[in-house]
């Protein structure tokens, strides 16, 4: 497809994004706005973009397709100003947040005059950010939710999703409510969980300091989602108001269950209740991307002796095996092995843990 491609926002979601199209449509000219100097220039310099524009205006009048990589709260600022601009009449335009049905709301005025706006939302993220941190194939096999308002053409879905298609994502179309609904129950509540457990454990290590020690282990884990951006999530949880204080509530009440049941010394049910959670959870895809960023990390049950973490990298290395991360874990109940490494990729940790398994005779489990 030719024509030009306007992405604002060049950080990890826009940098990618932009990179998908160029692979997917080398003849499209693809031209960038960000508040960042340093994300523009690298931008450029790795070719992400063609070139940079200063103002809205400049980059947007001529647009064929508009990109919004930018927090839920500029993204509605933005379309507040997209929709005073003189808009070529078959533009199309999508953004990439985490809620949708503020923003499809906020694309209204454009909507009216006639400009086709869908929602999008790539589940796929990183620990990383900014425009260097950006990849071609880092929407691969994600799930790219697409929330067109009723009045948008087929047709105009259909477009999209071929300007897209190099980020060889699995799209899937869906009501704006029903994309809150649904990402509130499996990314924005387990958020608002995992932050609710690290700030009890923080309360708690007032009193005693074992317990930040002893949350190295499987605790850091099962909260890492806490460590996401805390200016993002606070949007977020504005934006997706109406459906997570639903959920905040079902979740009360089922707590309360669980509480009468301990209450009760109710043995039966207390075992219903784990089993019930294990069965839905042990049933859930393995190696599909969902909603929250899955962590890729193989766990070693390795002797603690001097060298053994170089041994261990050493043969990765020798098979060009790139990790992103690697720790040693004290607190190890019902975590499996005191060598943690992180991959990328699903395909490259099992392709760690079978070098593993040929080079040495440590065990590995890819939990």
């Amino acid at each position: 497809m030719k024509g030009k491609v306007f992405v604002i926002g060049l950080g990890l979601i826009g940098g990618s994004l932009a990179m998908a199209v160029r692979h997917a449509h080398p003849e499209a000219v693809i031209v960038g706005i960000d508040l960042s100097e340093k994300n523009i220039q690298l931008s450029r310099l790795l070719g992400i973009i063609d070139d940079s524009v200063s103002s809205l205006e400049a980059g947007a009048c001529d647009a064929d397709l508009i990109l919004l990589a930018v927090p839920v709260n500029e993204t509605v600022q933005i379309l507040a100003k997209l929709a005073e601009l003189d808009l070529k009449r078959d533009v199309l335009i999508s953004d990439a947040g985490s809620t949708k049905d503020k923003v499809v709301k906020a694309a209204g005025p454009l909507i009216d005059k006639g400009v086709a706006f869908i929602g999008g939302h790539p589940m796929a993220g990183s620990h990383k950010s900014g425009a260097g941190a950006a990849k071609l194939h880092l929407f691969e096999n994600a799930f790219y939710l697409l929330t067109p308002d009723e009045t948008v053409e087929e047709g105009k879905i259909e477009q999209l999703k071929e300007w897209l298609i190099g980020t060889r994502a699995n799209f899937l179309v869906v009501t704006p409510s029903t994309h809150d609904r649904l990402t509130g129950v499996i990314s924005h509540f387990p958020h608002i969980v995992a932050s609710g457990l690290v700030k009890q454990a923080e309360t708690y290590s007032k009193e005693n300091e074992l317990i930040s020690r002893l949350a190295a282990g499987g605790f850091r884990d099962i909260t890492r989602i806490a460590s996401s951006s805390p200016e993002m999530w606070r949007d977020i949880l504005l934006h997706n108001r109406d459906v997570l204080l639903v959920l905040m509530n079902d979740w009360l009440k089922e707590m309360e269950n669980v509480k009468e049941l301990v209450e009760n010394e109710d043995s039966e049910e207390i075992l219903r209740f784990f089993k019930d959670a294990k069965t839905f959870r042990d049933d859930l895809p393995t190696h599909a991307k969902g909603a929250i960023p899955a962590f890729y990390d193989l766990y070693i049950d390795v002797p603690d002796y001097a060298g053994v973490i170089s041994e261990i990298t050493g043969y990765l290395a020798q098979e060009g095996i790139s990790l992103t991360n690697i720790r040693i874990i004290e607190t190890r109940e019902e975590i499996y092995g005191v060598l943690v490494i992180s991959f990328q990729t699903d395909v490259d940790r099992i392709k760690a843990s079978e070098c593993i398994s040929r080079h040495t005779e440590y065990e590995t489990i890819l939990a």
